[in-house]
Protein backbone atom coordinates (compact mmCIF):
# COMPACT_ATOMS: atom_id res chain seq x y z
CA UNK A 1 0.00 0.00 0.00
CA UNK A 2 1.34 3.29 -0.60
CA UNK A 3 1.93 6.03 2.07
CA UNK A 4 -0.29 8.38 2.90
CA UNK A 5 0.32 11.93 2.09
CA UNK A 6 -0.78 15.13 3.13
CA UNK A 7 -3.81 15.95 1.37
CA UNK A 8 -2.93 19.39 -0.10
CA UNK A 9 0.35 18.30 -1.26
CA UNK A 10 -1.55 15.42 -3.22
CA UNK A 11 -4.44 18.32 -4.88
CA UNK A 12 -0.93 20.55 -5.40
CA UNK A 13 0.50 17.78 -7.07
CA UNK A 14 -2.63 16.83 -9.27
CA UNK A 15 -3.00 20.39 -10.27
CA UNK A 16 0.63 20.71 -11.52
CA UNK A 17 -0.18 17.44 -13.42
CA UNK A 18 -3.07 18.41 -15.35
CA UNK A 19 -1.29 21.83 -16.20
CA UNK A 20 1.08 20.15 -18.16
CA UNK A 21 -1.31 17.37 -19.89
CA UNK A 22 -3.60 20.39 -20.62
CA UNK A 23 -0.53 23.66 -21.25
CA UNK A 24 -2.55 26.73 -22.51
CA UNK A 25 -5.93 25.71 -21.51
CA UNK A 26 -6.51 28.55 -18.68
CA UNK A 27 -10.02 28.67 -18.29
CA UNK A 28 -10.12 25.04 -17.99
CA UNK A 29 -7.30 24.73 -16.02
CA UNK A 30 -8.85 27.61 -13.72
CA UNK A 31 -12.20 25.17 -13.40
CA UNK A 32 -10.34 22.53 -12.06
CA UNK A 33 -8.01 24.66 -9.94
CA UNK A 34 -11.60 26.02 -8.48
CA UNK A 35 -13.22 23.16 -7.67
CA UNK A 36 -9.77 21.07 -6.03
CA UNK A 37 -8.71 24.34 -3.50
CA UNK A 38 -12.67 22.48 -1.57
CA UNK A 39 -11.48 19.04 -1.49
CA UNK A 40 -8.98 18.88 1.11
CA UNK A 41 -11.15 17.83 4.07
CA UNK A 42 -12.93 15.29 1.58
CA UNK A 43 -9.53 13.67 0.91
CA UNK A 44 -8.35 13.55 4.01
CA UNK A 45 -11.64 12.49 5.45
CA UNK A 46 -11.40 9.38 3.19
CA UNK A 47 -8.13 8.14 1.22
CA UNK A 48 -9.97 5.79 -1.42
CA UNK A 49 -10.53 8.47 -3.42
CA UNK A 50 -6.50 9.06 -3.41
CA UNK A 51 -5.87 5.48 -4.08
CA UNK A 52 -8.22 5.14 -6.42
CA UNK A 53 -6.73 8.47 -8.74
CA UNK A 54 -10.39 9.87 -8.58
CA UNK A 55 -8.95 13.83 -8.82
CA UNK A 56 -6.78 12.74 -12.16
CA UNK A 57 -10.07 10.30 -13.76
CA UNK A 58 -12.47 13.27 -13.00
CA UNK A 59 -10.68 16.03 -14.90
CA UNK A 60 -9.69 13.73 -17.68
CA UNK A 61 -12.74 13.87 -20.48
CA UNK A 62 -14.11 10.04 -21.27
CA UNK A 63 -14.03 11.21 -24.70
CA UNK A 64 -13.30 15.20 -26.72
CA UNK A 65 -14.35 14.97 -29.98
CA UNK A 66 -13.05 17.88 -32.46
CA UNK A 67 -14.30 18.07 -36.10
CA UNK A 68 -14.74 20.25 -38.98
CA UNK A 69 -17.51 22.27 -39.92
CA UNK A 70 -17.45 23.46 -43.98
CA UNK A 71 -20.68 25.60 -44.84
CA UNK A 72 -21.36 27.91 -47.75
CA UNK A 73 -22.79 31.83 -46.91
CA UNK A 74 -25.76 33.21 -49.22
CA UNK A 75 -23.13 34.82 -51.38
CA UNK A 76 -21.72 31.27 -52.33
CA UNK A 77 -18.54 31.65 -50.22
CA UNK A 78 -17.19 28.62 -48.73
CA UNK A 79 -16.52 28.71 -45.13
CA UNK A 80 -14.88 26.71 -42.64
CA UNK A 81 -15.35 26.42 -38.70
CA UNK A 82 -14.25 23.99 -35.87
CA UNK A 83 -16.51 22.01 -33.98
CA UNK A 84 -16.29 20.34 -30.61
CA UNK A 85 -18.29 18.11 -28.45
CA UNK A 86 -16.20 16.64 -25.23
CA UNK A 87 -17.90 14.33 -23.11
CA UNK A 88 -16.53 14.59 -20.03
CA UNK A 89 -18.34 12.47 -17.27
CA UNK A 90 -20.73 9.77 -17.63
CA UNK A 91 -21.08 8.38 -13.92
CA UNK A 92 -24.28 9.95 -12.93
CA UNK A 93 -26.07 9.08 -16.62
CA UNK A 94 -25.84 10.08 -20.49
CA UNK A 95 -23.79 13.03 -21.07
CA UNK A 96 -25.79 16.37 -20.85
CA UNK A 97 -24.92 20.08 -22.05
CA UNK A 98 -25.22 23.06 -24.05
CA UNK A 99 -23.66 23.78 -27.63
CA UNK A 100 -21.97 27.35 -27.87
CA UNK A 101 -21.63 29.40 -31.41
CA UNK A 102 -19.18 32.47 -30.49
CA UNK A 103 -15.89 33.14 -32.39
CA UNK A 104 -13.83 32.44 -28.64
CA UNK A 105 -15.28 29.09 -28.61
CA UNK A 106 -11.72 26.92 -28.44
CA UNK A 107 -10.77 23.32 -26.37
CA UNK A 108 -10.03 25.10 -23.41
CA UNK A 109 -13.39 26.71 -22.98
CA UNK A 110 -15.23 23.90 -24.38
CA UNK A 111 -13.41 21.85 -21.32
CA UNK A 112 -14.20 24.53 -18.68
CA UNK A 113 -17.57 24.42 -19.57
CA UNK A 114 -17.90 20.53 -19.17
CA UNK A 115 -16.11 20.21 -16.15
CA UNK A 116 -18.80 22.54 -14.16
CA UNK A 117 -21.33 20.71 -16.31
CA UNK A 118 -20.37 17.43 -14.12
CA UNK A 119 -20.94 19.04 -11.01
CA UNK A 120 -23.96 21.75 -12.06
CA UNK A 121 -25.67 18.42 -12.63
CA UNK A 122 -25.34 16.56 -10.09
CA UNK A 123 -26.15 19.30 -7.66
CA UNK A 124 -29.75 19.15 -9.62
CA UNK A 125 -30.22 15.22 -8.06
CA UNK A 126 -30.78 14.13 -11.65
CA UNK A 127 -29.51 11.23 -13.59
CA UNK A 128 -27.45 13.01 -15.89
CA UNK A 129 -23.29 13.08 -16.78
CA UNK A 130 -21.62 16.03 -17.74
CA UNK A 131 -20.99 17.25 -21.34
CA UNK A 132 -20.39 20.62 -23.53
CA UNK A 133 -19.84 21.46 -27.13
CA UNK A 134 -20.11 24.06 -29.61
CA UNK A 135 -18.20 25.86 -32.67
CA UNK A 136 -16.51 29.08 -32.95
CA UNK A 137 -18.84 29.97 -35.57
CA UNK A 138 -20.29 33.60 -34.97
CA UNK A 139 -24.43 33.56 -35.81
CA UNK A 140 -24.56 37.39 -35.71
CA UNK A 141 -25.17 39.07 -38.75
CA UNK A 142 -25.96 35.76 -40.40
CA UNK A 143 -29.23 34.90 -42.31
CA UNK A 144 -31.31 32.27 -41.30
CA UNK A 145 -30.45 30.33 -44.46
CA UNK A 146 -26.95 30.41 -43.75
CA UNK A 147 -27.14 29.59 -39.47
CA UNK A 148 -29.37 26.76 -40.98
CA UNK A 149 -26.77 25.52 -43.66
CA UNK A 150 -24.03 25.76 -40.72
CA UNK A 151 -26.41 23.77 -37.87
CA UNK A 152 -27.17 21.23 -41.28
CA UNK A 153 -23.27 20.56 -41.29
CA UNK A 154 -21.79 20.55 -37.47
CA UNK A 155 -24.87 18.00 -36.91
CA UNK A 156 -24.24 16.13 -40.12
CA UNK A 157 -20.64 15.12 -38.07
CA UNK A 158 -21.76 15.46 -34.79
CA UNK A 159 -24.87 13.12 -34.80
CA UNK A 160 -23.40 9.73 -34.42
CA UNK A 161 -22.42 10.65 -31.12
CA UNK A 162 -25.63 11.47 -29.59
CA UNK A 163 -28.66 9.71 -28.48
CA UNK A 164 -31.34 9.92 -25.65
CA UNK A 165 -29.23 7.48 -23.54
CA UNK A 166 -25.39 8.57 -25.03
CA UNK A 167 -25.26 12.40 -25.33
CA UNK A 168 -28.15 14.50 -25.01
CA UNK A 169 -26.80 18.81 -25.71
CA UNK A 170 -29.11 21.81 -25.43
CA UNK A 171 -28.43 25.42 -26.10
CA UNK A 172 -26.29 27.83 -24.91
CA UNK A 173 -24.49 31.55 -25.78
CA UNK A 174 -25.16 31.68 -29.73
CA UNK A 175 -27.87 28.55 -30.02
CA UNK A 176 -31.35 29.08 -28.98
CA UNK A 177 -34.53 27.66 -29.90
CA UNK A 178 -34.15 28.50 -34.05
CA UNK A 179 -30.90 26.89 -33.93
CA UNK A 180 -32.06 23.53 -31.67
CA UNK A 181 -34.72 23.56 -34.62
CA UNK A 182 -31.70 23.17 -37.66
CA UNK A 183 -29.98 20.97 -35.42
CA UNK A 184 -32.66 18.47 -34.73
CA UNK A 185 -34.16 18.16 -38.43
CA UNK A 186 -30.37 17.23 -39.72
CA UNK A 187 -30.26 14.74 -36.74
CA UNK A 188 -33.86 13.14 -37.84
CA UNK A 189 -33.29 13.39 -41.53
CA UNK A 190 -29.71 11.45 -40.58
CA UNK A 191 -30.39 9.09 -38.51
CA UNK A 192 -33.78 8.31 -40.16
CA UNK A 193 -36.02 8.84 -36.83
CA UNK A 194 -38.02 11.21 -34.61
CA UNK A 195 -35.96 11.09 -31.27
CA UNK A 196 -37.32 13.98 -29.35
CA UNK A 197 -35.38 13.09 -26.71
CA UNK A 198 -31.59 13.56 -28.05
CA UNK A 199 -31.50 17.26 -27.63
CA UNK A 200 -33.60 19.76 -25.40
CA UNK A 201 -33.94 23.03 -25.85
CA UNK A 202 -37.08 22.77 -28.53
CA UNK A 203 -40.09 24.14 -29.21
CA UNK A 204 -42.66 23.42 -26.89
CA UNK A 205 -44.86 22.84 -30.28
CA UNK A 206 -42.34 20.31 -31.38
CA UNK A 207 -41.33 18.12 -27.77
CA UNK A 208 -40.15 21.18 -25.82
CA UNK A 209 -40.74 22.03 -22.40
CA UNK A 210 -42.59 25.79 -21.10
CA UNK A 211 -40.28 27.47 -18.44
CA UNK A 212 -36.92 25.80 -20.72
CA UNK A 213 -36.44 29.70 -21.82
CA UNK A 214 -37.01 31.41 -19.02
CA UNK A 215 -35.18 28.40 -16.60
CA UNK A 216 -31.90 29.89 -15.84
CA UNK A 217 -32.44 32.86 -15.17
CA UNK A 218 -35.78 32.21 -13.10
CA UNK A 219 -33.79 29.46 -11.62
CA UNK A 220 -30.70 32.22 -10.14
CA UNK A 221 -33.71 34.44 -8.85
CA UNK A 222 -35.05 31.07 -6.99
CA UNK A 223 -31.55 30.44 -5.50
CA UNK A 224 -30.81 34.29 -4.36
CA UNK A 225 -34.21 34.28 -2.68
CA UNK A 226 -32.95 31.57 -0.98
CA UNK A 227 -29.37 33.29 -0.17
CA UNK A 228 -31.33 36.31 1.33
CA UNK A 229 -33.49 34.12 3.64
CA UNK A 230 -30.50 33.09 5.30
CA UNK A 231 -29.88 36.77 6.13
CA UNK A 232 -33.49 36.83 7.31
CA UNK A 233 -34.26 38.95 4.55
CA UNK A 234 -36.05 38.59 1.14
CA UNK A 235 -35.88 40.02 -2.93
CA UNK A 236 -38.33 42.64 -2.09
CA UNK A 237 -37.10 46.17 -2.48
CA UNK A 238 -33.55 44.99 -3.00
CA UNK A 239 -31.57 46.75 -5.29
CA UNK A 240 -29.95 44.70 -8.60
CA UNK A 241 -27.49 44.79 -10.93
CA UNK A 242 -27.36 42.58 -13.29
CA UNK A 243 -24.41 42.41 -16.14
CA UNK A 244 -26.24 40.94 -19.80
CA UNK A 245 -29.03 41.33 -22.11
CA UNK A 246 -29.00 37.94 -23.40
CA UNK A 247 -31.55 34.81 -22.52
CA UNK A 248 -30.15 34.36 -19.09
CA UNK A 249 -29.95 38.11 -18.04
CA UNK A 250 -33.01 38.85 -19.46
CA UNK A 251 -35.34 36.25 -17.46
CA UNK A 252 -33.45 36.91 -14.00
CA UNK A 253 -34.39 40.59 -14.21
CA UNK A 254 -38.14 39.67 -15.72
CA UNK A 255 -38.23 37.17 -11.71
CA UNK A 256 -36.41 39.52 -9.76
CA UNK A 257 -39.50 42.59 -11.10
CA UNK A 258 -42.24 39.96 -10.23
CA UNK A 259 -40.73 38.90 -6.96
CA UNK A 260 -40.21 43.03 -6.12
CA UNK A 261 -36.39 43.31 -6.53
CA UNK A 262 -35.74 46.54 -8.08
CA UNK A 263 -33.01 45.92 -11.00
CA UNK A 264 -31.07 49.03 -12.15
CA UNK A 265 -28.44 48.20 -14.32
CA UNK A 266 -27.98 45.66 -17.42
CA UNK A 267 -25.77 45.13 -19.91
CA UNK A 268 -24.22 44.23 -23.44
CA UNK A 269 -20.74 44.17 -24.84
CA UNK A 270 -20.67 47.85 -25.64
CA UNK A 271 -21.57 48.78 -22.41
CA UNK A 272 -24.14 49.25 -19.97
CA UNK A 273 -27.70 51.28 -18.67
CA UNK A 274 -28.42 52.53 -15.34
CA UNK A 275 -31.99 53.09 -14.85
CA UNK A 276 -32.53 54.05 -10.81
CA UNK A 277 -36.45 53.32 -11.96
CA UNK A 278 -35.81 49.64 -12.32
CA UNK A 279 -35.69 47.93 -15.96
CA UNK A 280 -38.58 48.18 -18.21
CA UNK A 281 -38.86 44.70 -19.36
CA UNK A 282 -40.95 45.48 -22.42
CA UNK A 283 -38.79 47.56 -23.63
CA UNK A 284 -35.75 45.53 -23.20
CA UNK A 285 -37.40 42.62 -24.77
CA UNK A 286 -38.53 44.44 -27.92
CA UNK A 287 -35.12 46.03 -27.61
CA UNK A 288 -32.97 43.04 -27.23
CA UNK A 289 -35.74 39.72 -28.45
CA UNK A 290 -37.40 41.33 -31.20
CA UNK A 291 -35.05 43.57 -32.96
CA UNK A 292 -32.12 42.27 -31.53
CA UNK A 293 -30.66 45.69 -31.14
CA UNK A 294 -27.80 46.91 -29.09
CA UNK A 295 -28.28 48.33 -25.20
CA UNK A 296 -27.71 51.65 -26.02
CA UNK A 297 -30.97 52.29 -27.40
CA UNK A 298 -33.03 51.23 -24.26
CA UNK A 299 -31.46 54.81 -22.99
CA UNK A 300 -31.84 56.36 -26.21
CA UNK A 301 -35.75 55.21 -25.89
CA UNK A 302 -36.27 56.03 -22.06
CA UNK A 303 -35.92 58.99 -20.01
CA UNK A 304 -33.88 59.39 -16.82
CA UNK A 305 -31.92 56.27 -18.36
CA UNK A 306 -27.78 56.43 -18.18
CA UNK A 307 -26.26 54.93 -20.87
CA UNK A 308 -21.77 54.34 -19.88
CA UNK A 309 -19.36 52.72 -22.46
CA UNK A 310 -16.06 53.65 -20.39
CA UNK A 311 -16.55 52.00 -17.12
CA UNK A 312 -17.77 49.19 -15.35
CA UNK A 313 -21.48 48.09 -14.31
CA UNK A 314 -19.82 46.78 -11.17
CA UNK A 315 -19.26 50.56 -9.26
CA UNK A 316 -22.81 50.96 -9.50
CA UNK A 317 -24.25 50.34 -5.42
CA UNK A 318 -26.72 47.50 -5.00
CA UNK A 319 -27.46 45.29 -2.45
CA UNK A 320 -27.02 42.35 -4.90
CA UNK A 321 -25.14 41.38 -8.11
CA UNK A 322 -25.47 38.72 -10.80
CA UNK A 323 -23.78 38.83 -13.35
CA UNK A 324 -25.08 37.22 -16.15
CA UNK A 325 -22.43 37.50 -19.00
CA UNK A 326 -19.40 36.01 -19.75
CA UNK A 327 -16.21 34.26 -18.19
CA UNK A 328 -14.02 36.26 -16.19
CA UNK A 329 -15.99 39.60 -16.71
CA UNK A 330 -15.92 40.12 -12.72
CA UNK A 331 -12.13 41.18 -11.74
CA UNK A 332 -10.68 41.62 -8.97
CA UNK A 333 -10.88 45.70 -8.88
CA UNK A 334 -14.63 45.03 -9.61
CA UNK A 335 -15.45 42.88 -6.59
CA UNK A 336 -13.37 45.47 -4.24
CA UNK A 337 -15.91 48.41 -5.59
CA UNK A 338 -18.61 45.95 -5.00
CA UNK A 339 -17.59 45.46 -1.75
CA UNK A 340 -17.22 49.21 -0.86
CA UNK A 341 -20.40 49.91 -1.65
CA UNK A 342 -22.15 47.42 1.06
CA UNK A 343 -22.94 44.60 -1.74
CA UNK A 344 -24.24 41.46 0.16
CA UNK A 345 -25.01 38.72 -2.00
CA UNK A 346 -23.28 37.99 -5.26
CA UNK A 347 -24.73 34.90 -7.78
CA UNK A 348 -23.54 33.57 -10.63
CA UNK A 349 -25.48 33.47 -13.51
CA UNK A 350 -23.37 33.22 -16.37
CA UNK A 351 -20.67 30.51 -16.19
CA UNK A 352 -17.23 31.16 -14.41
CA UNK A 353 -18.12 34.86 -14.73
CA UNK A 354 -15.96 35.99 -11.42
CA UNK A 355 -12.47 35.30 -11.35
CA UNK A 356 -10.52 33.68 -8.94
CA UNK A 357 -9.57 36.43 -7.21
CA UNK A 358 -12.60 37.85 -7.23
CA UNK A 359 -13.84 35.15 -5.63
CA UNK A 360 -11.16 35.05 -3.14
CA UNK A 361 -12.55 38.65 -2.11
CA UNK A 362 -15.73 37.58 -1.39
CA UNK A 363 -15.04 34.67 0.43
CA UNK A 364 -12.88 36.98 3.01
CA UNK A 365 -15.68 39.30 3.43
CA UNK A 366 -19.02 39.12 4.52
CA UNK A 367 -20.71 38.72 0.96
CA UNK A 368 -22.42 35.66 0.46
CA UNK A 369 -21.32 34.11 -3.26
CA UNK A 370 -23.48 31.84 -5.21
CA UNK A 371 -21.22 29.92 -7.88
CA UNK A 372 -22.45 29.22 -11.11
CA UNK A 373 -22.76 25.40 -10.29
CA UNK A 374 -25.07 25.63 -8.11
CA UNK A 375 -26.65 29.44 -8.97
CA UNK A 376 -27.40 28.90 -12.88
CA UNK A 377 -28.79 24.92 -12.77
CA UNK A 378 -31.76 26.01 -13.22
CA UNK A 379 -31.48 25.44 -17.24
CA UNK A 380 -29.90 21.99 -16.96
CA UNK A 381 -32.69 21.26 -14.29
CA UNK A 382 -35.53 22.18 -16.72
CA UNK A 383 -33.58 20.48 -19.48
CA UNK A 384 -33.92 17.36 -17.66
CA UNK A 385 -37.55 17.76 -16.71
CA UNK A 386 -37.89 18.25 -20.59
CA UNK A 387 -35.92 14.62 -21.28
CA UNK A 388 -38.20 13.07 -18.68
CA UNK A 389 -41.57 14.82 -20.85
CA UNK A 390 -40.10 13.41 -23.90
CA UNK A 391 -39.53 9.62 -22.40
CA UNK A 392 -43.46 10.25 -20.85
CA UNK A 393 -44.96 11.28 -23.38
CA UNK A 394 -46.62 13.55 -20.67
CA UNK A 395 -46.34 17.55 -21.23
CA UNK A 396 -46.31 19.90 -18.16
CA UNK A 397 -47.57 22.86 -17.80
CA UNK A 398 -46.29 26.57 -17.24
CA UNK A 399 -46.78 26.47 -13.45
CA UNK A 400 -46.09 22.49 -12.30
CA UNK A 401 -42.74 22.82 -14.52
CA UNK A 402 -42.49 26.28 -12.51
CA UNK A 403 -43.23 24.89 -9.50
CA UNK A 404 -40.57 21.64 -10.03
CA UNK A 405 -37.91 24.42 -10.64
CA UNK A 406 -38.86 26.25 -7.75
CA UNK A 407 -38.36 23.15 -5.67
CA UNK A 408 -34.66 22.25 -7.44
CA UNK A 409 -33.19 25.12 -6.33
CA UNK A 410 -34.38 25.26 -3.37
CA UNK A 411 -33.00 21.93 -2.89
CA UNK A 412 -29.92 22.85 -4.34
CA UNK A 413 -29.35 25.96 -1.49
CA UNK A 414 -29.92 23.78 0.75
CA UNK A 415 -27.34 21.17 -0.41
CA UNK A 416 -24.44 23.50 -0.07
CA UNK A 417 -25.76 25.15 2.64
CA UNK A 418 -25.67 22.03 5.03
CA UNK A 419 -22.75 20.74 2.85
CA UNK A 420 -20.62 23.80 3.89
CA UNK A 421 -21.57 23.41 7.69
CA UNK A 422 -21.09 20.11 7.69
CA UNK A 423 -17.35 20.60 6.09
CA UNK A 424 -16.97 23.53 8.72
CA UNK A 425 -17.20 26.55 6.29
CA UNK A 426 -20.88 27.65 7.14
CA UNK A 427 -21.81 30.06 4.16
CA UNK A 428 -19.14 29.17 1.93
CA UNK A 429 -21.79 28.06 -0.95
CA UNK A 430 -18.62 27.23 -3.29
CA UNK A 431 -17.16 24.82 -0.75
CA UNK A 432 -20.67 23.47 -0.55
CA UNK A 433 -21.30 23.40 -3.76
CA UNK A 434 -17.55 22.16 -5.27
CA UNK A 435 -17.50 19.42 -2.42
CA UNK A 436 -21.25 17.83 -2.76
CA UNK A 437 -20.66 17.75 -6.50
CA UNK A 438 -17.50 16.32 -5.99
CA UNK A 439 -19.19 13.33 -3.45
CA UNK A 440 -21.81 12.49 -5.73
CA UNK A 441 -20.05 11.93 -9.13
CA UNK A 442 -16.81 10.60 -7.30
CA UNK A 443 -18.72 8.16 -5.37
CA UNK A 444 -20.44 6.64 -8.59
CA UNK A 445 -17.14 6.29 -10.59
CA UNK A 446 -16.66 4.51 -7.53
CA UNK A 447 -19.28 2.13 -7.38
CA UNK A 448 -18.58 1.52 -11.35
CA UNK A 449 -15.43 0.04 -10.69
CA UNK A 450 -12.36 1.44 -13.31
CA UNK A 451 -14.23 3.77 -15.83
Amino acid sequence: MSPQIDPQDEIKTSIQSIKKLNGGQDEFLQAVTEVFGSLHSVIKEDPIYSRKKILERISEPERQIIFRVPWQDDQGDIHVNRGFRVEFNSALGPYKGGLRFHPTVNLSIIKFLGFEQIFKNALTGKPIGGGKGGADFNPKGRSDDEIMRFCQSFMTELYRHLGENRDIPAGDIGVGTREIGFLFGQYKRIANKYESGMITGKDPKWGGTLVRNEATGYGLAYFVREILSELNSDIEGKKFVVSGSGNVATYTIEKLNQLGGIVIACSDSDGFVHDKEGIDMDLLKQIKQVERGRIHEYADRKENVDYYDNKSIWTLECDVALPCATQNELQKEDAEALINNGVQVVAEGANMPASTEAIELFRESDVLFGPGKAANAGGVAVSALEMHQNASLNAMTFDETDKQLQQIMKNIHSTCRDTAKEYNTPKDYLNGANIAGFKKVANSMLALGLI
